[in-house]
């Protein structure tokens, strides 16, 4: 095994939505071990928001238990962010998760600065987060993209120094 310490910065949001769209069924201990296959994984974090419990009691209690299991896997941090409510003009009701964006930057950063890690990989497809993987890859440290086709910035992707496709890599036996 490679010596390099490995930190995963999971996009919440991102990561469901894409497992959901492509219909991969799959433990997070088995996203960890085929996302990183040769180095060392020291720190997963993952960026989400609680569920509105006003709106639907049952979902936000299975969305908790889901959340107070995975923070049980070692190394693993549940970044809890803001859950906006949106009126959309049909009336209905939409949700945004606000600040994860910041959180995940901040926390690649700061994880970079302060040596925590060798190699970040992000699972996201979001091109903001270019300035900050500008700015770890100038302190030394190498960037890795996890993506999902069709939802990640090809713009994100080349600022990298890899990606994985993660539509394949799950599905691989």
């Amino acid at each position: 095994m490679n010596n390099q310490r490995v930190a995963i910065f999971i996009d919440g949001s991102n990561l469901y939505h894409n497992l959901k769209r492509f219909d991969i069924k799959i433990r997070f201990e088995d996203i960890i071990k085929k996302i990183e296959t040769k180095r060392k994984v020291i720190d997963v974090f993952y960026y989400t928001a609680l569920l509105d419990k006003s709106i639907n009691e049952e979902k936000y209690k299975e969305h908790k238990r889901f959340l107070d299991k995975i923070k049980k896997i070692p190394n693993f941090h549940v970044v809890l962010c803001n859950l906006r409510k949106v009126v959309l003009p049909d009336g209905s009701i939409d949700f945004a998760i606000k600040g994860d964006d910041v959180y995940l930057a901040t926390d690649l950063i700061k994880g970079s600065y302060e040596d925590l890690y060798d190699v970040a990989i992000i699972v996201s497809g979001d091109a903001d987060f270019i300035p900050a993987i500008n700015l770890v890859r100038k302190n030394g440290k190498k960037v890795i993209s996890a993506f999902f086709p069709k939802s990640s910035s090809y713009l994100l992707r080349n600022c990298c120094d890899g990606s994985i496709n993660l539509r394949k890599a799950l599905n691989k036996k």
